[in-house]
C-alpha cells in the first residue's frame, strides 16, 4: 500500500512561480538573486501557513543551484538541487527555535558558521519560531548576526515580529507576508482537487477557505478532512455538517423575515440555531457580517470586497437590492453593540432575541430615521391614553357629560349640550390639548398636606386637646376641606417640637459623625469611634477624653458635633460636655479580656455561656 501523504506537504511549493499569493515577495527575491546583491540576514515574518518556511528552502536552493534557470528558478538537476530535493544537502541547516532556544544551540550554529559549504556558494541557516529565543540566547547571537562569514546567510522566520529584539530586527531585511486571499486558495484547493480525483462543489471550497482564515496550510488541512468525510465528494451540505459552519440560508431567511417585519419567524430560526449547537456570538457574528456583505453589495465599486463565489455571490446581490441602505446601517449596529455586550450580559439568549425583535421593527411603517446610530428602543404595543382614537375619545366624553348634565364653564355661554357635541367632533390628537370640561375634584378629594422626611413621628411632650379632638370628630362627620386640611396642619406640625433623644440615639448619630468627617481629620474619626458619649439627662451627652490636648481639640469641634445632632435628632436644645478621665477611670477598651467584660455587663448571658462549655480568653 502506497504510503499516504497529507496535500499540506505532498503540494508544497518548490519554486517561487507555485507560491500561492505572494507574487510581490517572490518577484523581489528572484530579482535579488538574479542581481546577485544578496543581504546577509533575512526575516520572513506573517501568520501561520502563508508560505515563510517554503520560500526560505526555495531561496536556499536556487542561490546554491549550479545551473539555474533564465527565469532565475533552480534547475533541479545539479548535485546542489538533488541533494536539496533528497534532504540531505550539507549547506542548508534548519533550526526549530521554539525547541532550541538556549544560549547552548545558539553557541552550537555559531561554530558551524566558519565551516565553508562543500557544494554550492553558500551556506544556509534557516531558524524557525525565531521570536521563541530567549534574550540570552538572542544577545549571543547578535554579534554574529551583524558580520558572519561571506559565505553564510541568515534566514528568520516568525509569527510574532513585534517579539523580536530591535537590535535583531536593524540586522535584517524584513519581508512581511500576506495572508491568503480566499479567492487564491479557493484556486489552489480546485486544482489539488483535480490532482486527486476529487469532486467539489465551489460553495464548499469557499467555506472551507474562509474556515482557513487566510492559511494555505490549515486550507489543505481542512480540504482532506472534509474529502475523507464526504468520500471524495466535496458538496456545501456535507461540508457545513462536518465543519460545523452556520449555513448562509438562515441568514437569507432572516434578513428576508426582517424587511416583512415578522418577529416570531425570526425566534423560531434562532431557536433552532442553537439547537444545532451554535454559540449566540457566533450566529450574531456572523449575521452582522452578513449585513457588511448585504452593504457592499449595494455599491458596485466595493463588490470586490465580496469574499463569495458562485451562487451565493447572486444571491447577495439579489437581496441586497431589497434592502435600504439606512436599514443596513442601523442593523450592523444592533449586531456590533449586540456583540460587544454578549460576553458581560447574564441572560444572552434574550440579548440576542431582543436584537432580533428590534431588527424586525428597522422598517416598519417606513420608520428608517436618517443617521446610522439607531436608537435601541422597542416599539410600544398597546396605545397610550394621549393616543386613543377618535371613537373612543368620544364615547369617554359622552359619559362625563352624562355624569354632569347641569354643569356649565364659567368661561364661555355655550349651552352644555353644544359643548359635548363640539368635544365629541375633536380629533383624538386635538382632545389631548383641550382642557378637561369636566368640573375640578379638589372639593370633593381631600389633599394630604406633604410633610418634610424627618418631621412626622410620635411625641410624648405634647398630646391633643379636646378642642382639637372634637375638631378631628367633625372632619369624619362632614366638615368643609379647607377646615379639614386646617386641623390636619396643626396636628402635624412638629418643627417646633424637641424630640426626647436615647443615648442610644447618640451613640449612632456621634459614629455617623466621624465617618463624615474629611480626610485630612482620619485620626480624630478614629479616636471618636472608640470613645462612647454619655447621656447626663435629656438635652445633654458627655464626651470623656484622655488629656487636655484631645479635650481642647473635642471642644473646638463641638459647635459642629451639636449642629450634627441637634439636626439628626430633631431637639435644638442638645449640648455636648468634654471633660478628662479620672485616674481610676477607663475612657477606651484596649484588649480582648476588657472587651469581654464590658459586654458581659450588658448581657450577664455571656458568663454563663463562658462557664458551660469552660472557654478560656486568649
Amino acid at each position: 500500500m502506497e504510503e499516504y501523504i497529507v496535500s499540506a506537504r505532498k503540494y508544497r511549493p518548490t519554486s517561487f512561480d507555485a507560491v500561492v499569493g505572494q507574487n510581490a515577495l517572490t518577484t523581489t527575491l528572484k530579482n535579488a538573486i538574479a542581481s546577485g546583491k544578496l543581504a546577509h540576514a533575512y526575516l520572513f515574518c506573517g501568520p501561520r501557513g502563508v508560505g515563510k518556511t517554503t520560500c526560505a528552502r526555495i531561496f536556499a536552493k536556487t542561490i546554491n543551484c549550479l545551473h539555474p534557470l533564465p527565469n532565475h528558478e533552480a534547475c533541479n538537476q545539479c548535485e546542489s538541487c538533488m541533494a536539496f530535493n533528497e534532504q540531505r544537502s550539507l549547506n542548508i541547516h534548519e533550526l526549530d527555535a521554539a525547541s532550541n532556544n538556549s544560549v547552548d544551540d545558539i553557541r552550537q550554529l555559531i561554530e558551524q558558521v566558519h565551516i565553508p559549504p562543500q557544494v554550492g556558494k553558500y551556506k544556509v541557516f534557516i531558524i524557525d519560531e525565531v521570536h521563541m529565543l530567549s534574550t540570552a540566547a538572542f544577545n549571543a547571537f547578535l554579534k554574529t548576526l551583524e558580520e558572519p562569514p561571506a559565505h553564510v546567510i541568515f534566514i528568520l522566520a516568525t509569527t510574532e515580529k513585534h517579539k523580536l529584539l530591535p537590535t535583531i530586527l536593524s540586522r535584517c531585511q524584513i519581508y512581511d507576508f500576506n495572508r491568503m486571499s480566499p479567492q487564491n486558495t479557493v484556486e489552489h484547493l480546485k486544482s489539488v482537487a483535480e490532482k486527486e480525483g476529487i469532486r467539489y462543489e465551489t460553495e464548499a471550497l469557499n467555506i472551507i477557505a474562509q474556515k482557513a482564515d487566510g492559511g494555505m496550510r490549515d486550507a489543505l488541512s481542512i480540504f482532506d478532512q472534509v474529502a475523507s468525510y464526504t468520500q471524495g465528494n466535496i458538496t456545501y451540505e456535507k461540508t457545513i455538517e462536518n465543519l460545523n459552519v452556520l449555513d448562509y440560508e438562515y441568514y437569507f431567511k432572516l434578513t428576508d423575515h426582517f424587511l416583512k417585519n415578522e418577529v416570531a419567524p425570526c425566534m423560531l430560526l434562532f431557536n433552532e440555531i442553537l439547537e444545532h449547537g451554535f454559540e449566540g456570538s457566533h450566529f450574531i457574528a456572523g449575521l452582522a457580517s452578513h449585513f457588511r456583505d448585504l452593504m457592499i453589495c449595494k455599491d458596485p465599486s466595493t463588490l470586490s470586497l465580496l469574499e463569495v463565489n458562485g451562487n451565493v455571490r447572486n444571491r447577495y446581490q439579489e437581496q441586497a437590492k431589497k434592502c435600504n441602505e439606512k436599514f443596513l446601517y442601523k442593523a450592523i449596529k444592533l449586531c456590533n453593540d449586540c456583540d460587544l455586550n454578549y460576553r458581560i450580559s447574564k441572560n444572552r439568549r434574550l440579548l440576542v432575541e431582543i436584537t432580533l425583535i428590534q431588527l424586525a421593527q428597522l422598517t416598519e411603517d417606513d420608520d428608517v430615521s436618517s443617521g446610522r446610530s439607531p436608537e435601541l428602543t422597542l416599539k410600544p404595543i398597546f396605545q397610550t391614553a394621549g393616543t386613543q382614537s377618535p371613537a373612543v375619545t368620544q364615547r369617554v366624553t359622552q359619559n362625563q357629560s352624562d355624569k354632569h348634565p347641569t354643569q356649565q364653564n364659567t368661561n364661555t355661554s355655550v349651552p352644555t349640550e353644544n359643548k359635548q357635541q363640539a368635544y365629541a367632533h375633536q380629533p383624538a390628537d386635538a382632545t389631548t390639548k383641550l382642557r378637561n370640561p369636566l368640573p375640578s375634584q379638589e372639593t370633593e378629594i381631600t389633599k394630604i398636606p406633604t410633610i418634610k422626611k424627618g418631621t412626622f413621628g410620635p411625641s410624648i411632650k405634647r398630646s391633643f386637646t379636646e378642642p382639637e379632638q372634637s375638631m378631628a370628630t367633625k372632619n369624619t362627620i362632614g366638615q368643609t376641606t379647607s377646615d379639614k386640611n386646617t386641623a390636619f396642619e396643626k396636628r402635624t406640625d412638629f418643627d417646633d417640637e424637641d424630640y426626647l433623644v436615647t443615648e442610644k440615639d447618640i451613640c449612632f448619630y456621634w459614629h455617623e459623625f466621624a465617618n463624615l468627617l474629611p480626610q485630612e481629620e482620619t485620626a480624630m474619626a478614629k479616636r471618636m469611634k472608640i470613645i462612647q458619649p454619655r447621656l447626663l439627662h435629656d438635652e445633654t451627652f458627655e464626651v470623656v477624653v484622655d488629656n487636655d490636648q484631645v479635650k481642647a481639640y473635642m471642644q473646638q469641634i463641638a459647635p459642629r458635633i451639636q449642629s450634627h445632632m441637634r439636626k439628626q435628632l430633631h431637639n435644638r436644645k442638645i449640648t455636648m460636655e468634654v471633660r478628662v478621665a479620672e485616674n481610676n477611670e477607663k475612657t477606651r477598651i484596649y484588649s480582648k479580656p476588657e472587651l469581654f467584660v464590658a459586654m458581659a455587663k450588658k448581657n450577664p448571658n455571656l458568663l454563663k455561656l463562658k462557664e458551660a462549655f469552660g472557654l478560656e480568653l486568649t
